[in-house]
């Protein structure tokens, strides 16, 4: 009788044995699939925040408010946190070998969003260039570069600054607020904002008297300005109520006759043309 109850606790106990390691197995299958879906989740949040600020943006996300930040950090925190029952080692090789994996998908998506963008516009403009081989970033446009000459014109349109804001926006991304050096760009560059149903729109251009007050020349380069093609009446200098004068060059089309020259404030805020050579 001793016997066959010391074979059934046996066989009990091997029992316990099997269903206890089937539960830590299960559950440290669990503790991974949590630490994926946290890198994953993670991995995600940062694709959407980071994908909105790798290209031109508009001025909700350029300008996105101290209470939206602090969410985006709130979500942020709570999504990197791994399963409590995850040792400290275990925890460290998983956040390694997860955000490598990261690094390799945010390397393709670079590469594949920088391609396509210039596909897009690849038929509608036969005089604009593709940027994959050159080294700029090719994934930071969302337009097409118009070349002109040794010059490549980009249009800034995706939202309006004022003359410091967009010629801080053109050096970010490698270039200079537009100059103009003849005629002919002038005109061709004309016909490419108008080809964008935007000729009766205000431009920036580098063009500035901030200096000396009369003597324009073009911050780009630094070279004062020899061809011009100002509206008539213009350069003014306007002064405003509030004691400000017009120190900075924009193309606007006044009176119907095309895109000329004018001089406005400078904290006027409109769209820009950058130029990169």
């Amino acid at each position: 009788m001793r016997r066959c109850g010391f074979v059934v606790w046996l066989v009990l106990a091997c029992l316990t044995s099997d269903a206890l390691q089937q539960y830590r197995e299960k559950n440290i299958s669990g503790a991974e699939t949590d630490a994926v879906q946290a890198i994953l989740a993670r991995y995600l949040q940062r694709r959407l925040q980071g994908s909105q600020l790798s290209t031109p943006p508009p001025p909700a996300v350029l300008f996105s408010s101290n209470n939206q930040a602090r969410a985006r950090q709130a979500q942020r925190a709570t999504s990197n946190a791994l399963p409590r029952n995850v040792s400290e080692k275990e925890r460290r090789e998983r956040v390694e070998d997860y955000e490598d994996y990261e690094d390799d998908l945010e390397g393709y998506e670079d590469s594949e969003r920088s391609r396509t963008r210039f596909d897009l516009f690849a038929d509608d403009c036969p005089n604009c260039v593709d940027e994959h081989s050159s080294s700029l970033a090719a994934s930071r446009w969302t337009m097409p570069l118009l070349k002109l000459g040794e010059k490549r014109y980009y249009l800034g349109i995706f939202f309006k600054a004022n003359w410091y804001r967009a010629s801080q926006y053109c050096r970010y991304h490698g270039m200079h607020l537009a100059s103009i050096a003849s005629q002919e760009e002038n005109d061709r560059l004309e016909k490419h904002i108008k080809d964008f149903g935007l000729g009766h729109e205000h431009f920036w251009t580098s063009g500035t008297d901030q200096a000396e007050e009369g003597t324009f020349f073009w911050m780009a380069n630094g070279r004062p300005i020899t061809f011009e093609n100002w509206n008539v009446g213009e350069p003014n200098n306007f002064r405003y109520e509030n004691g400000e004068e017009e120190h900075c060059l924009e193309l606007w089309n006044r009176d119907g006759k095309g895109l000329k020259w004018n001089d406005s404030p400078c904290s006027f805020e409109t769209f820009f043309v950058c130029e990169v050579q």
